[in-house]
């Protein structure tokens, strides 16, 4: 058993991160910003204990010394898993909103566990294929992207709109990272966690159809009929099931060899009209309220993707995209999908 931190413990990827860990008998405790959530979880996993699952309220991850209490525990933490990063687009600031709390909640707590966690060995931090891939170069089909590669995006850039706010959180917030375990050389090494879209199972007490991540809101609206007339554009083209990434924060911390490294996340190839001629499969009923035109592969190509190191370091056998949906769907159709 080991005595893990989990940051942000409510948000959708962590909370498939707080499953794995409790699943695999470890002691957590994991940040929220409220009661409300915090009960949400006890809620979710009834069967845990106060010292399996206990809670530390952290209500603005951005403050400074946000984390210093929350990374102190008796017995003291091991490992911590920072997920806690915002990702929304309906955002008015972007500085305030996205780039501070991903940047300074990062740096945060990385200073909070070297100065009050002597004992926490093992940090891994959720990034994302935002941090790795370069949106201005297109579609790149001659090119392959792996964990050598950065997102140049500037921070003239990131003010410019949500998305590319979001993309540089992201970036910039890892980038932080490295830069602190090179100069102040702490205790701890770090590992990042980079997937692209995140698509999977969502815990029925913790989510409603409004609040919803980003990526299942396609599966959603496919499965209540909102896409009849056409399929909008897929986006990014590689996906990965929420499990997934997951298990991969989990071994991260678990594997000696892990250590020191970024993790490209990835099961590989996915369009929207893919997706739509499973679900339409899956669910007979909606077939014909699903487009059957538009969110194409792209005619020219795409890049293509290395994710060799997470599957020899980490052991990840990707989950399928029809596996995905298949328990994707009746956790939407539990909220009211």
């Amino acid at each position: 058993m080991t005595r893990v931190l989990l940051t942000g413990g409510s948000g959708f990827i962590a909370v498939h991160v707080l499953e794995a860990l409790l699943t695999q008998g470890h002691s957590v405790v994991t940040s929220v910003r409220s009661e409300t959530k915090a009960q949400m979880l006890r809620d979710t996993f009834p069967d845990y204990g106060k010292d399996k699952l206990d809670f530390a309220f952290v209500p603005d991850i951005a403050e400074p010394g946000a984390f210093d209490e929350a990374v102190q525990s008796n017995p003291p933490f091991e490992w911590v898993i920072h997920t806690a990063s915002p990702f929304f687009f309906n955002i008015t600031d972007t500085k305030k909103d996205l780039l501070d709390p991903a940047i300074l909640g990062t740096t945060g707590i990385l200073k909070a566990i070297q100065k009050h966690a002597p004992s926490v060995k093992r940090v891994i931090i959720t990034s994302s294929f935002a941090a790795i891939i370069n949106p201005k170069l297109g579609n790149r089909p001659d090119y392959t992207y792996s964990e050598k590669d950065w997102n140049p995006i500037t921070e003239e850039e990131a003010i410019q709109n949500p998305p590319n706010g979001y993309r540089a959180s992201k970036t910039f917030a890892e980038k932080a990272a490295w830069d602190f375990v090179e100069k102040e050389k702490p205790n701890f090494t770090i590992s990042t966690i980079n997937p692209p879209l995140v698509f999977g199972p969502i815990h029925t007490k913790l989510q409603t159809l409004d609040t919803l991540n980003t990526s299942n809101q396609r599966i959603r609206d496919m499965m209540l009929g909102r896409l009849q007339d056409t399929l909008p554009p897929s986006g990014v083209h590689i996906w990965a099931d929420v499990r997934d990434v997951a298990r991969a924060h989990v071994r991260a911390a678990e594997r000696p060899d892990a250590a020191g490294k970024r993790f490209f996340v990835t099961a590989g190839y996915y369009s929207n009209r893919e997706l739509a001629d499973e679900i339409r499969e899956l669910l007979p009923a909606v077939a014909s309220k699903i487009a059957t035109n538009g969110g194409e592969f792209p005619e020219g190509g795409y890049f293509k993707f290395d994710n060799s190191r997470t599957k020899e370091i980490l052991g990840i056998d990707f989950i399928g995209l029809k596996d995905m949906l298949k328990n994707t769907i009746p956790s939407l159709k539990a909220i009211g999908a």
